[in-house]
């Protein structure tokens, strides 16, 4: 069985499944958003081929942690979605997950319009390998792992852990500094 992910967006949706083992995610395709009936037709042939178990809804928050009016259009999407389909649903915070995509779209030197193509499925993917992260056997995650804390759950979100912004950088007579770089230097 497997699970199928969904990065809810107002024109697109785009959709990674996980292989049978749960281990890695993979970008599948992207369906337009509108109209629903044809979305619910696309996922349902989805999760009758792929034999899906679960579908995971990227939950967009702002970075405080509160919720925007994209949070309740996805909302509105999951209770409409759990009427169509007989099928557990689970939302997940998908703070980044864009960005993230289209980051590594760009790093590997994707043109534009091609990245408009694949930043949904991406996005979808980045989403799904962050929930199997989670689900890793505690053995193999630290001890006292954000994902011990929460059970099942309604909607999960990874914690957002203060981080070193800075660079170490090396100049031309091979002396290394460590530079500070600013917030609005990070993306």
């Amino acid at each position: 069985m497997r699970i199928l992910a969904l990065d809810h967006g107002s024109r697109r949706i785009g959709i990674a499944i996980s292989d049978e083992l749960k281990i890695i995610a993979q970008p599948l395709e992207y369906v337009p958003a509108q109209p629903f009936v044809d979305v619910v037709a696309r996922l349902k042939q989805l999760v009758q081929e792929k034999e899906v178990e679960l579908i995971l809804v990227g939950m967009p928050r702002n970075m405080d942690g509160s919720y925007g009016p994209a949070a309740e259009r996805v909302q509105e999407f999951v209770s409409e979605l759990k009427k169509a389909i007989p099928l557990r649903i689970k939302k997940w915070d998908e703070r980044l997950t864009t960005s993230q995509a289209n980051r590594i779209l760009i790093q590997a030197d994707v043109r534009r319009q091609k990245r408009k193509q694949m930043v949904d499925k991406m996005a979808a993917a980045i989403l799904l390998q962050s929930y199997l992260a989670s689900l890793e056997p505690a053995a193999k995650r630290e001890p006292g792992s954000w994902s011990d804390e929460y059970g099942d759950e309604e909607t999960v979100e990874p914690p957002h852990e203060p981080t070193d912004h800075s660079r170490m950088s090396t100049g031309r007579n091979s002396r290394t500094w460590r530079r500070r770089l600013s917030d609005d230097s990070l993306g």
